[in-house]
């Protein structure tokens, strides 16, 4: 996976470079090759005018024209229907990638970690499909007027999608395999990215329909949109929210079932569902058996509390487990511990001591830790991808990869976050607040980056949002920290974004402040943006010099990457229970 050390083994090129041709030729049935105006052009002016008018915003304009080509004679098919098609179509190309990536895997996979990176695509891939299936099924739900009522979400889905296809090929560490992995999902990514821009450009859509804005058979600005732009423009909300917390006073939005956990939270902890101890005490000895005892048909939060104690067990929340909330006594006694890593032929997927995966998690007073060390190399200790989940008054220990930030909306606040290499990563839209970052003592010759963002595709709503916290490096870097670079990350992919704000950088931070991922790698398209940062490490006068590299002067720019606007933070991070602020804080 990232960054990851290459694992020599036998392998047939012949037979790899076989199957890539093979794919490539079929792949021709959808792929647009070009990328030449001229061409685009031509090819959409030999289809109907409605699917020339819904391709025309996309980037693979011969693929969207093919895949939408069942409906050229629908002469009253709509926008939405036109969406629904293409998202139908993205659904069938992934499962084709499953059976070629998973064919290519077990013919050419000679090591455990190619084995294990087929296995990881295949479930992959299938959480990029229930992504799609969420996508479809919004997008035809009857209820909806507007697709803009649904706009965030669509984009947060599809956002996923381009996430788990990308995990899938970073899995495969040797080169050849690797290829052929990527060439087999081509369709499947050109498809989807194809349905992020019709979303983004739904309003210009309409406007070739003829359809009037506002006109609610179809789309243009939604009420949660109106919102978030209304919160824009007065941040005095932020302390209305919290007086309104102080006094009791929650949103009418909040569910009744909520309310009550927020306000049992605020008053210490909520009585729990599941009771976890090591010594006996409680009703379950293990973290494991309490997820098990999840229930069915599940209405509310499942509370699970785990006593203090060091949790030696490899911890899965299933998608199907949504709105777990786990707590412990606190992050120094309450503590999930592994030490699986690529040492160990373990892909970085597979390597967490915790994985979140169904939504809406919120993890509280608890500590999470990879102890495999340095030089195991990629070793993560919490994986996330479930969606508006968050974490408060929690740790997250290691070395290389240590938080993984793998997909949807994240919040972190009061959290301690430590590591060497890449230690916050993931192609998420994640904000850490108010949280403490430690770098640690890396191996010999490493150099230490925080932040590794993994955002693939420029539409894309994600992005890694650092936010009135402290970097600081750890005891036993302390004094070697001139000598052992430290910079605050790097782009790990062609559009990475992370922004740095309102955090205070102690003085070991590189005055380049950020390295490159290789060569001029992303240097142009990326967004490494840092603002209104304090310390020692923060003067920008000797950064780098990319394209991509800015320091945010504009305050209502630095508001696009606040809670609200970022995360739809107002719509759901109160509910958790987790202190925090919508806005800027200054």
């Amino acid at each position: 996976m990232k960054g990851g050390k290459i694992f020599a083994f036998g392998i047939s090129i012949i037979l790899v470079v076989g199957v890539v041709i093979a794919i490539i030729a079929s792949n021709n049935r959808t792929q647009d090759s070009s990328g030449n105006d001229e061409k685009d052009d031509k090819v959409l002016s030999t289809t109907s005018k409605s699917i020339a008018s819904v391709c025309s915003q996309t980037d693979f304009k011969k693929s969207c024209v093919n895949s939408l080509s069942s409906m050229a004679n629908n002469q009253s098919a709509t926008p939405k229907e036109f969406l629904q098609k293409a998202i139908e179509v993205a659904i069938q190309e992934v499962r084709i990638g499953i059976e070629r990536s998973t064919s290519i895997g077990k013919a050419e996979a000679h090591d455990s970690l190619q084995k294990m990176a087929t296995d990881d695509c295949k479930e992959l891939l299938e959480y990029a499909i229930d992504e799609l299936q969420a996508s479809f099924s919004s997008v035809g739900d009857s209820s909806v007027h507007t697709i803009a009522d649904r706009e965030t979400e669509l984009k947060n889905w599809l956002s996923a999608v381009f996430s788990y296809q990308q995990t899938c090929i970073d899995g495969f560490t040797q080169p050849e395999l690797q290829k052929a992995i990527s060439t087999s999902l081509l369709n499947a990514t050109q498809l989807t990215d194809n349905v992020l821009a019709m979303v983004d450009a739904m309003t210009e859509i309409l406007s070739k329909f003829n359809i009037p804005i506002g006109n609610k058979t179809d789309t243009t600005t939604s009420a949660e949109t109106a919102a978030s732009r209304r919160l824009l423009e007065n941040e005095d909300n932020d302390k209305q929210e919290a007086n309104n917390t102080k006094s009791g006073g929650y949103p009418a939005w909040l569910s009744s079932s909520d309310r009550k956990l927020l306000a049992a939270s605020n008053n210490g902890n909520p009585a729990p569902n599941a009771v976890v101890a090591k010594d006996g005490s409680g009703q379950y000895n293990t973290i494991a058996a309490a997820l098990a005892a999840y229930p069915k048909n599940l209405k509310g939060r499942y509370t699970i509390y785990v006593k203090a104690g060091i949790y030696d067990e490899y911890i899965i929340v299933t998608k199907y487990q949504v709105n777990v909330f786990m707590y412990g006594d606190g992050p120094r006694k309450t503590i999930v511990t592994g030490h699986k890593s690529a040492l160990n032929g373990v892909s970085t997927y597979q390597s967490a001591s915790f994985s979140a995966i169904g939504n809406g998690f919120i993890g509280k007073s608890m500590g999470f830790q990879n102890t495999a060390g340095p030089e195991g190399h990629q070793a993560v200790a919490l994986r996330v991808q479930s969606d508006m989940s968050a974490f408060y008054n929690c740790r997250m220990d290691g070395y290389q990869d240590t938080l993984y930030v793998q997909t949807h909306r994240q919040f972190y606040r009061n959290c301690v976050v430590s590591g060497t290499v890449d230690f916050i990563f993931g192609d998420s839209s994640t904000i850490l607040q108010n949280c403490l970052i430690i770098a640690r003592k890396p191996m010999e010759k490493q150099q230490n980056t925080v932040a590794a963002q993994g955002r693939t595709n420029i539409r894309a709503t994600t992005g890694l949002v650092i936010q009135n916290c402290r970097i600081v490096p750890e005891q036993l870097l302390e004094p070697l920290r001139f000598k052992i670079p430290t910079f605050l990350g790097r782009p790990w992919k062609m559009y990475a974004r992370t922004v740095i704000m309102e955090s205070t950088l102690a003085d070991f931070i590189q005055p380049a402040g950020w390295m490159p991922w290789d060569g001029n790698f992303a240097l142009d398209t990326c967004l490494c943006a840092e603002y209104a940062n304090r310390g020692p490490g923060a003067n920008t006068n000797n950064r780098v010099k990319w394209k991509g590299f800015k320091v945010i002067t504009d305050r209502n720019e630095a508001l696009q990457y606040t809670t609200t606007p970022f995360i739809q933070g107002n719509q759901w991070v109160q509910s958790t229970g987790a202190p925090h602020f919508l806005g800027l804080k200054n």
